[in-house]
């Protein structure tokens, strides 16, 4: 069985018909989240499964789109992978927490599905690649970076990202959650969404709701990240307590949510460009399990934008800066480079920007600088 998880509206569903046209034999395809089936019952998917047997006749291959909707789907679709190859799309990350995970121990692969990468982004403009062409790339970057990876941005523009976004926090969060507070949790949906790449607070959420339960709040938060809105990074600490303790940052899970919900400035820039390089890590780490992804803050406020931690090592360092020639920035990223590098015992030290590529050596250290364009498309 395959389960095929991501956000609302990135293809899951196109991918998921895309490949069982590729498997032997006929298959059937069920959208759960068509209003007509709203309401439908574990009694009534066997139902379903008739008619499609009397219209179709047999098949090898069932598509089960968004079936977290139907309440008890686990055990249906246990029963049915025995005899059929099951795929199943959602857009939640616990759905395959609770029973079905129970029976299904080892039985099936779960693929997670972002949104358009830079990588995919240019794929769909051959004329990128046949001439090599930088200016070109970063003028591809600008687009991706002021645009949306949702597929149909590239059609619909800002309004479908905002129509995302309101399905998401409506249907995916508010209504699976039974959330009474509707207004309060659409304030810190966008608040969240607002102030990507930035640090929080449990206690700054709490007042800003204005509610005193903190659990309904990291109720909330949990809420965003499981309907994939949000993602939110710990601060890396070798002592869980410190971990559990230190503020969080958040990202949206696309820039299109940052460019056309939140309240954006052009300033921000530096963190559209952060809250990308988290995104694509989150791609890699879909890749690798064994990798890890945290930020680092010292009591000095020296902060690396994200570690990269692979079993026991500390792999890699990341700093994303939009632009370097100010030497007060330039001073203030390396100098965080170096403190957790002696901190963290890592020497691979990498600085992420517009258009720097070029080394420094900063006493026994090397710190690699490379453009974000070719960090998306090459990797470092």
């Amino acid at each position: 069985m395959l389960a095929v998880l991501g956000p609302r509206r990135c293809g899951k569903s196109v991918f998921s018909l895309l490949l069982s046209r590729q498997l032997e034999g006929p298959f059937a395809y069920i959208n759960f989240d068509d209003e007509r089936l709203i309401g439908t019952s574990t009694g009534d998917l066997d139902s379903i499964l008739q008619v499609f047997y009397q219209i179709h006749g047999d098949m090898n291959v069932v598509v089960l789109d968004e079936v977290h909707n139907v309440k008890g789907w686990e055990l249906f679709v246990n029963r049915l992978r025995r005899t059929k190859k099951v795929i199943i799309t959602g857009s939640n990350s616990r759905m395959l927490s609770g029973e079905l995970a129970t029976h299904l121990t080892g039985r099936y692969i779960d693929v997670p599905l972002h949104t358009f990468s830079f990588r995919e982004h240019i794929s769909l403009k051959t004329d990128v690649h046949s001439s090599r062409d930088v200016a070109m790339t970063r003028n591809c970057l600008k687009n991706y970076i002021e645009g949306s990876g949702f597929p149909e941005f590239r059609h619909f523009g800002a309004p479908i990202v905002r129509r995302i976004f309101d399905d998401i926090v409506q249907k995916d969060c508010i209504r699976r959650y039974g959330i009474r507070n509707t207004e309060a949790f659409r304030e810190l949906s966008s608040y969240l969404i607002t102030n990507f790449s930035n640090e929080f607070t449990y206690s700054a959420l709490m007042r800003l709701c204005g509610t005193r339960n903190v659990h309904t709040i990291k109720n909330h938060v949990r809420a965003l990240r499981e309907a994939f809105l949000i993602h939110v990074l710990e601060r890396y600490s070798p002592r869980l307590r410190q971990r559990v303790k230190a503020p969080r940052k958040v990202y949206a899970i696309d820039q299109g949510l940052c460019n056309f919900v939140g309240f954006r400035r052009s300033s921000d820039i530096g963190r559209l460009y952060e809250n990308v390089v988290c995104i694509d890590l989150l791609r890699r780490q879909a890749r690798e399990p064994d990798l890890e992804v945290y930020y680092w803050k010292d009591h000095q406020q020296n902060e690396v934008d994200f570690v990269v931690k692979r079993g026991k090592v500390i792999e890699q360092l990341i700093q994303v800066c939009y632009s370097l020639d100010e030497e007060v920035t330039r001073r203030r990223e390396t100098k965080g480079l170096l403190k957790a590098s002696k901190e963290l015992r890592c020497k691979d030290l990498l600085i992420i920007t517009d258009d720097d590529e070029s080394d420094r050596i900063v006493g026994s250290l090397r710190i690699h600088h490379i453009p974000l364009w070719r960090w998306l498309v090459y990797g470092a």
